[in-house]
């Protein structure tokens, strides 16, 4: 059924609760997960935002992904599942999108927050992902009244 499944993370409580869903659902398949992080990049000109030069934004930008992604690697291992690291640039929803695409995913697994009426009208990174994935896309919420995640 599903093999290859993606779990995207970026740090987030909610984000978390979708790594540890999306390892679990890989243990109990014996799949191999594939744990990503996607860094945007400021759109506006850089010398609004930074001081330093481009190459060592796009190092710290890396480097905070392979911490993330690290620590989704050390989490499936501890449940015995495989993992696959990998941090790109790219809007994040459009990047998970094209990864899945592109690395033949079977799925995505992804947290999702309560993000209230107005945000819930405008979409969010999860919402984008389901609206234009070409695979299943599972989520696991975190409802209304757990701000922190628990």
């Amino acid at each position: 059924m599903y093999e290859r499944l993606l779990l995207p993370y970026d740090g987030s409580n909610e984000g978390r609760r979708g790594v540890e869903h999306g390892i679990e659902l890989a243990a109990a398949l014996g799949a191999t997960v594939h744990a990503l992080y996607v860094a945007k990049l400021p759109d506006a000109p850089r010398a609004l935002y930074y001081d330093e030069d481009e190459d060592e934004l796009i190092e710290r930008f890396r480097d905070h992904g392979e911490e993330l992604t690290a620590e989704v690697a050390e989490m499936a291992e501890a449940a015995g599942v495989d993992c696959v690291t990998a941090v790109t640039f790219d809007s994040p929803a459009a990047g998970i999108v094209e990864y899945a695409e592109e690395e033949g995913m079977d799925a995505i697994v992804m947290g999702s927050a309560y993000t209230g009426a107005l945000r819930a009208l405008l979409g969010n990174t999860t919402d984008k992902v389901v609206r234009s994935a070409t695979v299943p896309v599972i989520t696991h919420r975190i409802r209304q009244h757990e701000p922190d995640g628990d």
